[in-house]
């Protein structure tokens, strides 16, 4: 009789086990477990339901739109972070919180191009969630996430910090810059909610996920959300330059940039002008190609965008551009973007 085969892996021999091995796995998931729960324990008792009932559209009658999102409580005194496309042109704000004491909720400010909100209850002594740092964060770090998808409320999930550094296009068509990846799983209702980490501190807000991904989801960084909740507790609003031109992203022939030297291959091409806007007043013409702005080169839309910001309204500057075969350099004042409704 021949020699009975033995399979790789035989389940009926018995195998040498490692205790440190084991017990190290155990401690490894032990640690995690414990990051997890610490985070998510202290972090919780702040976060809240939003049920938001919206004006209708157009042609909507009076029916009222209902839609729900999350948010986060980060002073005693009842000042919550949400997303503005939760509550951007609300009716009425209900927030409730996981011991199911409820509140309506008064909008303070939102900032579409940031998908950035603040909304307040009444209340003093509420349970806050601290808010952190996005300027130390690393790839891999442990990402918490907190919030009330499909309205299972108060719902923890848990991943890593994918990436750095990301852009997201806001539904004003602007660029949210420094925007952080994760794979901690996000659904809708998650909106607005935090995105911890293992101290249990803020480092984003949750705001956007790509249908049918698995794992790609995104949160504004806490240091721009920061920065715009300055902003709309001072102005109510995110000031922002404005000039009144209408354009597009264009590729500049090789022949234009290699006769006027110049360090970008695009330009914005100017589209429309608004009526009694800076542009037109400094001059600016439909087919323009603005190439630079206050000596700073504009390669793009986006570029431009970035460049109109508060420190520059009311700045007598200089916009540079070409028009046919020349290159202008143009006096003009920045004003405020007017706020949208």
């Amino acid at each position: 009789m021949g020699a009975i085969p033995r399979f790789v892996l035989d389940e009926s021999s018995p195998q040498p086990v490692s205790p440190a091995r084991g017990e190290s796995d155990a401690a490894l998931l032990d640690a995690y477990s414990s990051a997890v729960i610490a985070a998510s324990e202290r972090v919780g008792p702040a976060v809240v339901h939003l049920e938001v009932a919206q004006a209708p559209r157009t042609g909507e009658g009076e029916a009222k739109r209902r839609g729900t999102g999350s948010g986060f409580v980060f002073t005693p005194d009842g000042f919550i972070l949400t997303n503005s496309h939760v509550v951007h042109g609300a009716r009425s704000i209900q927030v409730s919180f996981a011991d199911d004491a409820s509140f309506d909720a008064d909008l303070v400010g939102d900032d579409p191009d940031t998908d950035v909100a603040v909304i307040r209850i009444g209340g003093h002594q509420l349970p806050t969630a601290t808010l952190g740092s996005s300027r130390r964060l690393r790839v891999g770090q442990l990402a918490i996430a907190i919030g009330n998808p499909y309205g299972f409320q108060h719902t923890v999930t848990a991943g890593v910090v994918s990436a750095l550094g990301r852009s997201l296009r806001s539904m004003t068509g602007r660029l949210i810059d420094d925007v952080i990846q994760t794979d901690a799983a996000l659904n809708p209702g998650n909106s607005g909610g935090p995105l911890v980490n293992s101290q249990g501190e803020v480092i984003g807000v949750n705001t956007a996920i790509i249908p049918f991904a698995q794992g790609i989801c995104f949160a504004t960084a806490i240091d721009t959300a920061k920065w715009v909740v300055e902003q709309l507790l001072r102005f109510g609003r995110v000031r922002r330059g404005y000039i009144g031109v209408g354009g597009a992203t264009i590729p500049l022939s090789r022949r234009a940039v290699r006769f006027h030297g110049l360090a970008a291959e695009a330009g914005v091409r100017v589209e429309s002008i608004e009526p009694g806007s800076a542009a037109q007043r400094a001059g600016i013409e439909p087919g323009d190609v603005i190439i630079g702005y206050d000596g700073e080169n504009v390669a793009g839309v986006d570029a431009l965008h970035r460049l109109l910001s508060a420190e520059r309204i009311g700045k007598a500057t200089r916009v540079t551009l070409l028009r046919r075969t020349q290159k202008l350099d143009l006096p003009i004042t920045a004003t405020e973007l007017p706020s949208r409704q």
